[in-house]
């Protein structure tokens, strides 16, 4: 059966940097239209990123059948042979030689809040690649990219009956409320973090039980409080896995997303699937940067077993 998954999204470089206080200790409420606040962050690194490499990072780990469409520039080569090596297929990552990678750079502060700035770069071409040359998939999820390329992706995977995620994530201010309803009536599964949630209700004027009526299933994830999966008239309560240590936020998400396509992928059902996609994303905070966890499925198998009592695979 084929079980590949298509992964569309951004190819990025995090630029990490770490702000010892709190945001909140030096943005004040009333002074908001008047921002002028410079933090000192003490330690700075640089990570490859991106909605797609993160997916697919992870559920190689997992042992899933990843295939990226994606954007990279032309400073693509270390990124390109560090997927490579990892054995995911780059041959439908579209490269312009006149654009950078796109990247990202973040500021957490020691709540583990952050204030990123990201330049789209070869993101921004997201819509020059064809969805048709990545071949056959069960599955594919459209994550924060090229707003032109999330439309089209969202348009060319509906014509090929393919199912796909859709992940609006930091872009959703990118699409008026049409288009967000749109994507909602073509995706089989919508997943957001909680602020996002919010954001998808008041910006489309649906409740949440509307968005989960038009699909097959809505997760929503809470952080530290879980997640929940909403379908079929039911909600799933998916509890967190206590983390070995809270390092590093960037990429959680990414994480949690990729355990979704696993389980998805290997008809695991939705208790399973969550509670596995809960565990990559507390294995993931555990470690800094959003793809320097190294384990391997086996690995990753016990720790589910520990966690809940039996295994998934």
């Amino acid at each position: 059966m084929n079980q590949t998954s298509l992964i569309c999204g951004s190819l990025a470089i995090d630029v990490i940097m770490q702000y010892e206080g709190r945001f909140g200790d030096t943005l004040l409420a009333d002074q908001l239209h008047k921002v002028n606040v410079s933090f000192l962050v003490p330690t700075m690194r640089t990570e490859f990123g991106g909605c797609s490499g993160n997916i697919a990072y992870n559920l190689k780990l997992l042992g899933g059948d990843p295939r990226i469409v994606g954007v990279m520039g032309q400073d693509c080569a270390p990124y390109l042979e560090r997927l490579q090596k990892l054995g995911i297929p780059t041959q439908n990552i579209l490269i312009k030689k006149d654009a950078y990678n796109a990247q990202c750079f973040v500021t957490a502060d020691s709540d583990n809040n952050q204030i990123n700035a990201f330049h789209p770069g070869a993101m921004s071409f997201a819509h020059e690649n064809n969805i048709e040359d990545a071949g056959p998939a069960r599955l594919a999820i459209i994550s924060p990219d090229g707003h032109l390329g999330m439309l089209k992706h969202a348009d060319d995977l509906q014509r090929l009956n393919i199912p796909f995620i859709f992940d609006p994530g930091q872009q959703m201010p990118m699409f008026t409320p049409e288009q967000l309803i749109s994507f909602i009536d073509k995706a089989t599964y919508v997943t957001c973090n909680d602020y996002e949630i919010e954001l998808l209700v008041d910006r489309t004027g649906l409740t949440l039980a509307d968005i989960a009526h038009r699909l097959e299933a809505l997760i929503v994830t809470r952080g530290e409080k879980g997640s929940q999966i909403y379908t079929k008239g039911t909600s799933i309560d998916i509890p967190a896995v206590q983390a070995d240590a809270v390092l590093d936020p960037t990429g959680c998400g990414d994480a949690y997303r990729a355990g979704l396509l696993y389980g998805l992928t290997h008809d695991l059902g939705w208790e399973t699937t969550g509670r596995l996609a809960s565990l990559l994303g507390a294995i993931k905070i555990a470690h800094k940067g959003a793809q320097n966890h190294v384990l391997t499925k086996e690995e990753i198998a016990a720790r589910f077993e520990k966690a809940f009592g039996y295994r998934y695979e």
